[in-house]
């Protein structure tokens, strides 16, 4: 009986391997994504075969550490040197800072070749929300400016990359951030707090408040640690002395802490920038330490007082103020050693999942209003 069994073992395993091994090899070969520690935007022409992508202007090309998504089962490569699609270092000093790479198919019949651009960028300081990024699932805003040559870039982030984690959305317009045709000047961005529904529920995040912020947002920290998912600011070279802008705002019916209802609170939204310094590119405030650390210069931020409900446009103007006396180094804004975030959220509290679902931001044309 034993034997019996063990040959009918074998017999089922060749069969799985047969399978295994007759299963068709992947003929995708793309580059989909490109993502790095100067990146702010990569637009990329699936048609062209041509990537620009957009880093601070204080990045070192020679040193440029860019990771690239790449089908299943596709390899890339630059002059023969096999680049996976893990991070890696490049050279891109020599101009027109522009390398080949070659995608190749998991089976082998299709080798395109892309040319990636590689351009030094900086912060802009106007901001109209009309550009999205091509996305299946969740709109991503960018602005793009050019100004005597010099490019001004910016991918805003989200947490809309963790409200997909809930499975709550059935289209774009499901989502806590999106972009709606009738803002203050052509389009806007619409900010609303949303049920997590029972998969929020199980994990104690039980509202998921819309937010717009400069930054990065880190999906993989957002059921583990969500406040260190969001991460604030880019380098920035200039003094800033105001924030101001255009919004809406009204506050949900029913607000909870921790899923619980409670009496006789009113959710109010949160606008706000930051100026802190950062001595490199890895150092990034984030939401548990955005407001405390001692490496904040200036903060700009709406007082919950001044927040009006209202179904009209309402002109905001937030001046930057120090924080605890600390100023702005000229040499240390001069070799990018600052870095500036603007946040808007449809709950000030929202990054500790008290709000009130249905409380809905709208924002548009934010400018930051900076010293010669």
């Amino acid at each position: 009986m034993k034997i019996k069994t063990l040959i009918a073992c074998f017999i089922l395993a060749c069969a799985a391997s047969s399978c295994i091994q007759d299963e068709a090899l992947n003929s995708e070969a793309a580059i989909d994504a490109c993502t790095g520690d100067d990146v702010q935007l990569a637009n990329i022409n699936a048609d062209s075969k041509v990537i620009y992508v957009y880093v601070n202007k204080g990045a070192d090309l020679s040193k440029q550490k860019l990771e690239f998504v790449v089908p299943e089962g596709a390899s890339i490569k630059i002059n023969d040197q096999a680049a996976g699609d893990t991070e890696s270092t490049y050279d891109f000093s020599e101009k027109p800072h522009s390398r080949k790479f070659t995608v190749t198919s998991e089976d082998g019949q299709w080798k395109p070749v892309y040319t990636v651009n590689v351009v030094l960028a900086e912060l802009p300081t106007s901001f109209s929300f009309e550009e999205l990024l091509s996305s299946n699932d969740y709109d991503i805003f960018y602005e793009f400016h050019t100004l005597q040559e010099i490019s001004k870039v910016l991918q805003w982030s989200s947490g809309n990359p963790g409200f997909k984690l809930t499975g709550m959305a059935n289209s774009k317009t499901d989502y806590p951030t999106v972009q709606v045709a009738n803002g203050f000047r052509g389009k806007g961005v619409k900010l609303e707090t949303r049920d997590t529904g029972s998969f929020g529920a199980m994990v104690k995040m039980y509202i998921a408040a819309g937010n717009l912020f400069i930054g990065i947002f880190e999906v993989g920290n957002a059921l583990t640690d969500p406040r260190k998912a969001t991460n604030f600011g880019f380098q920035f070279y200039k003094r800033p002395k105001m924030l101001k802008g255009y919004y809406k705002f009204k506050a949900g019916d029913v607000y909870s802490v921790e899923g619980k209802p409670q009496d006789g609170v009113r959710d109010k939204c949160d606008i706000y920038a930051v100026m802190y310094e950062a001595e490199n590119n890895s150092v990034m405030l984030n939401g548990d330490d955005v407001f405390t650390s001692d490496k904040l210069v200036s903060l700009a931020r709406i007082k919950p007082e001044d927040v009006v409900e209202s179904d009209q446009w309402i002109n905001f103007e937030i001046p930057f103020e120090p924080v605890k006396g600390r100023v702005i180094d000229d040499t240390k804004l001069q070799n990018g050693k600052y870095k500036l975030g603007i946040v808007l959220s449809s709950s000030v509290d929202g990054a500790y999942f008290k709000g009130a679902v249905g409380s809905t931001l709208y924002v548009d044309e934010v400018e930051l209003i900076c010293e010669d």
